[in-house]
C-alpha cells in the first residue's frame, strides 16, 4: 500500500486495531483526501518500518493514520474509522476469520468497497448476505486469493480449459510448527488450518472447473490431532485437515470428479520452505502438476544451517536499480493492485463491481463455491458425517 500510495493509486492510509497503545511507536500522517483504509490487527512496530520499508527504499513515507487513540483499547474502532470515510472509498480486511463479516457489512452499508482476505467467512450464509448487501449498495467485495495470480497457477487454469471434463484433483498446503507460535491465540478456537490454508487450493480448483460446468456436492472430511496440542495450542486444535468433495457437471449427472485437499500447519520446522504448495489436476485430455514450493531457487548460508528455497515470486523485495521498490510483479502485490485498479475504475463510471464476475477475478460471486466447500468440511468433522451442498440460484448445505 505504501508503493500503491507512491505510484499515485492511493491517498490516505489509515490502520485500525484493537489496542491503540501499540500505535504508539508508529508515525502517524493525515491527508486531505480519504483515498484507502487499510484494516489490520497485525501491526508493525515504528522501527520495523523505518529500517526494513524507508531505509530499503530511497525514503519511502510509510505514514499512516491510527484507530484507537493511542491509550484506548476499543474491539469496535473500526467503526469509527470507517465512519471517517466516503462512499466509494475502500478497506481492506486481513483479521481473524470470525470478524470477517461484521466488519465488511458495515463497510458496505455505508457504501464502502472491501477487499477481504481468505477466507472471505466461515459460514455460507454470510457469505450469501455479503452478496446480497454488495448488490444492494453498489460497491465491489474482492477476496485476497493471490494464487489466483501465481503465474503458474494462472497458466494452469487456461490450459486446464483445454482438457476436457475434469475427473480428479488433489492438493497439499503446510506450514512449519512455528506458525502455530503466531496463530496460538486462535488456532482451533476462531477458525482451523483448512480454512487458513485449504482455501487457496479449493479456489484454483473451483475456478478451474467451474468454467467447466462443475459443482461441488457432497463433502467428508478427516482430521489429524496431537501435535499442535502438545505446543500448548487449544485441545480443539487439529494438525492437519483433509476434505474429499465429490463434484457433478451440471446438466450432465454422469459426469462426476474427485478432488481432494490437505492443509497441515504442522510441517517441519526447517523444511526449506515456509510454505508446501503443490497440485495434480487431472482431465480427460490430460493432466497438470504443479510444485510451487521449490522453484529452482535455493539459497545456502552459514547463519541458516540449510538450504532454503525462496519465493520472490509472491513479493520480490530486491530495490530495483535506482534504489525503489520493485516487487509489482509479485502475484502478492498483483492481487491487491487488482483490487485497487477496480475501485478506482468503479469510482470513476468506467465499469461496475459486476463487470467484474465475468473477467476471472475472486469476486463474492466467483468464490461462494469455496465458502460453502470450507463450512462443509467443518461441519462434517463436528458433525461426524458427510455434508451435501445444494447449488443453483441459492446455495446452502444439507
Amino acid at each position: 500500500m505504501f508503493d500503491l500510495r507512491r505510484r499515485g493509486k492511493v491517498g490516505k492510509l489509515g490502520m485500525v486495531g484493537v489496542n491503540g497503545t501499540k500505535f504508539s511507536a508508529i508515525s502517524r500522517f493525515i491527508a486531505r483526501a480519504v483515498d484507502l483504509l487499510c484494516l489490520a490487527l497485525t501491526r508493525c512496530p515504528g522501527k520495523h518500518l523505518y529500517e526494513n520499508i524507508s531505509l530499503v527504499y530511497n525514503g519511502m513515507d510509510t505514514s499512516f493514520e491510527s484507530w484507537p487513540a493511542d491509550d484506548t483499547i476499543d474491539p469496535e474502532a473500526y467503526k469509527k474509522a470507517i465512519d471517517a470515510l466516503l462512499p466509494g472509498d475502500a478497506v481492506t480486511i486481513f483479521t481473524p476469520d470470525t470478524t470477517h463479516f461484521p466488519i465488511a457489512l458495515y463497510a458496505i452499508e455505508r457504501g464502502i468497497h472491501v477487499m477481504i482476505t481468505k477466507p472471505v467467512v466461515k459460514l455460507l450464509e454470510h457469505h450469501v448476505a455479503l452478496i446480497q448487501a454488495a448488490e444492494k449498495h453498489g460497491v465491489f467485495v474482492y477476496v485476497e486469493h493471490h494464487k489466483r495470480y501465481d503465474p503458474a497457477y494462472w497458466d494452469a487454469r487456461v490450459r486446464a480449459q483445454k482438457l476436457g471434463d475434469f475427473n480428479y484433483f488433489y492438493s497439499y498446503m503446510s506450514q512449519p510448527k512455528s506458525q502455530l507460535e503466531t496463530f496460538k491465540a486462535w488456532a482451533g478456537v476462531d477458525s482451523d488450518i483448512s480454512y487458513y490454508l485449504n482455501s487457496h487450493h479449493i479456489d484454483i480448483c473451483d475456478s478451474m472447473v467451474s468454467p467447466l460446468g462443475y459443482v461441488p456436492v457432497k463433502v467428508s472430511a478427516s482430521a489429524s490431532k496431537g501435535v499442535a496440542t502438545s505446543l500448548g495450542c487449544n485441545e480443539a486444535t487439529e494438525d492437519t485437515i483433509s476434505l474429499l468433495v465429490h463434484w457433478e457437471k451440471k446438466g450432465d449427472p454422469t459426469k462426476h470428479a474427485t478432488a481432494v485437499y490437505t492443509a497441515s500447519w504442522t510441517a517441519p520446522q526447517r523444511a526449506g520452505v515456509h510454505s508446501n504448495q503443490y497440485f495434480h489436476y487431472l482431465a480427460k485430455g490430460g493432466e497438470i502438476n504443479i510444485n510451487q514450493a521449490k522453484r529452482g531457487y535455493d539459497v545456502a548460508e552459514d547463519s541458516a544451517g540449510q538450504v532454503v528455497w525462496y519465493n520472490p515470486f509472491y513479493m520480490r523485495y530486491a530495490p530495483d536499480e535506482n534504489g525503489n521498490f520493485n516487487g509489482q510483479s509479485g502475484y502478492g502485490y498483483v492481487s491487491i493492485e487488482k483490487f485497487v485498479d477496480a475501485c478506482r475504475s468503479i469510482n470513476a463510471g468506467i465499469s461496475k463491481p459486476a463487470d467484474y464476475d465475468n473477467k476471472g477475478l475472486p469476486t463474492l460471486k466467483n468464490t461462494i463455491a469455496t465458502t460453502a466447500i470450507l463450512e462443509a468440511g467443518r461441519r462434517s468433522i463436528d458433525e461426524n458425517r458427510e455434508i451435501r451442498i445444494e447449488s443453483g440460484d441459492s446455495w446452502k448445505l444439507i
